[in-house]
C-alpha cells in the first residue's frame, strides 16, 4: 500500500458539556481523497467530532490539525471544509440556481466564474436544467443533491456529511449511497461521512470509524471491519453475528457452545477466556450425522436472497442463513470450518496502524 499525505489529525481531543464526557481521548488520522465513515449509535460522539473538524465545536482539550497545523484557531468560514446536515438548509426564497451560487456570492466572484462553477455543480449531481425551480419543487433527493453541490460549488478540500441521507427513502438512499461514492471518487476530495447505518458505512467507505461512548473502538477498511471485529460490540453492530463466551484452549483449539472446534487463531495463551464471533452466513447446515453441533429449526424467514433460520441446539441458539430452505422442526447438524471462527479477547481495541495493513 501506498501511503497517503495526512490531511487532519485530531490528537487527543476530549470533549465534556457540564461535565459529561462525550469525547474522551480521540486519535484519528484522515488521509487526502479518502472516504471516511464515523459509525456508532446514537450518543456515541461521531457528530460531535465531526462538529470539531467544522469548527462549530471547541474541543476541550487537544489538537486538530490540517495539513500539520493546528486550526483550533481558525473560525468556521475559514476552514477548508465545508458541511451538509441531514436537514439541508436550502433558501426557499431562493432558486436553484442562487442556492449554489450563494456563498460564490458573498465572495464576490465574477459572474461568468460563477455561472461555469454552478453549471458543473449541477451537471455533476445530474440536475442540469434545473437551474430557475424553487427548491420547495423539488423532491427530497433532489433537494439533499442541491445542498450537495452548494456545498462542492466553494471547492472545499474536506466535505463533512452529518448523516446526509437519513431523511431519504430505503430506494432512495440505496441510489445517493453508489451517487455519492461516484461523486467523490471523480472530484478526489477527501469525505468525511457520519452514520449510524451499518449499510451506508460498508457499501461507501475506504476506512471506517467505529465509536461507542466517546471512543473509537476499531478503524479499518469495510472488509477488515466485517471479517476481523475488534470485540464484541463492533461485531454485533457490524451485520448480524452469533457471539459466544469461551475458552481458548490452546492455539487453533477454541471451545464454545458446549464443545472444542478447531480455528486459526493462535497466541492467545492457554485456558484463558475469549469472545468467539460467528457470523451467519459462516455456518453450514448439514446432515445430523456429520455436523459438529446438532439442533431443531425453530423458525424460517425469507429474506430476499437467503433463509434465516434459528436453531436451537440445546442450551445455545444459532442464527444461519443459507440460499437453501430446510422445514421448520426438522433435526439439522451444523459445521462451522475453522477458517471462519473469529476469536476476540473482550473489548480488545487495536489502533488503526495494526487495521492499516488490510487498507
Amino acid at each position: 500500500m501506498i501511503e497517503q499525505e495526512h490531511l487532519i489529525d485530531l490528537q487527543h481531543i476530549s470533549k465534556d458539556y457540564d461535565g459529561v464526557t462525550v469525547l474522551d481521548d480521540i486519535n484519528l488520522y484522515i488521509r487526502k481523497k479518502e472516504f471516511v465513515t464515523l459509525l456508532g449509535p446514537s450518543g456515541c460522539g461521531k457528530t460531535t467530532t465531526l462538529r470539531i473538524i467544522a469548527g462549530f465545536e471547541t474541543p476541550s482539550s487537544g489538537k486538530l490539525l490540517f495539513e500539520g497545523k493546528d486550526i483550533l484557531d481558525i473560525p468556521p468560514y475559514k476552514r477548508r471544509v465545508n458541511t451538509v446536515f441531514q436537514k439541508y438548509a436550502l433558501f426557499p426564497h431562493l432558486n436553484v440556481f442562487d442556492n449554489i451560487a450563494f456563498g460564490l456570492k458573498l465572495k464576490k466572484m465574477p459572474k461568468d466564474e460563477i455561472k461555469r462553477r454552478v453549471q458543473s455543480m449541477l451537471e455533476l449531481v445530474n440536475l442540469t436544467g434545473y437551474e430557475k425551480r424553487h427548491v420547495d419543487a423539488l423532491s427530497g433527493g433532489q433537494q439533499q443533491r442541491i445542498a450537495i453541490a452548494r456545498s462542492l460549488v466553494n471547492e472545499p478540500e474536506v466535505l463533512l456529511l452529518d448523516e446526509p441521507l437519513g431523511a431519504l427513502d430505503l430506494k432512495l438512499r440505496k441510489e445517493m449511497q453508489l451517487e455519492l461514492k461516484s461523486m467523490q471518487q471523480r472530484l478526489g476530495i477527501t469525505f468525511l461521512y457520519v452514520t449510524h447505518d451499518q449499510e451506508e458505512a460498508l457499501t461507501m467507505s475506504d476506512t471506517i470509524v467505529v465509536m461507542r461512548d466517546g471512543h473509537i473502538l476499531q478503524i479499518g477498511d469495510p472488509k477488515h471491519i466485517y471479517d476481523e471485529p475488534a470485540n464484541a460490540f463492533v461485531a454485533d453492530f457490524i451485520g448480524e453475528s452469533n457471539i459466544f463466551r469461551g475458552t481458548m484452549v490452546r492455539d487453533e483449539l477454541v471451545a464454545f457452545a458446549g464443545r472444542e472446534f478447531p480455528c486459526v487463531d493462535f497466541g492467545f495463551g492457554e485456558n484463558v477466556p475469549v469472545d468467539v464471533v460467528v457470523r451467519p452466513e459462516d455456518i453450514t447446515v448439514v446432515g445430523e450425522d456429520v455436523g459438529q453441533l446438532v439442533g431443531t429449526i425453530r423458525s424460517v424467514l425469507f429474506k430476499g436472497v437467503h433463509y434465516e433460520m434459528i436453531i436451537d441446539c440445546g442450551e445455545y441458539t444459532f442464527k444461519v442463513h443459507s440460499t437453501t430452505m430446510q422445514p421448520q422442526g426438522s433435526r439439522v447438524g451444523l459445521s462451522i470450518v475453522p477458517f471462519n471462527i473469529h476469536i476476540m479477547r473482550p473489548m480488545d481495541t487495536p489502533k488503526r496502524e495494526a487495521a492499516d495493513d488490510a487498507v
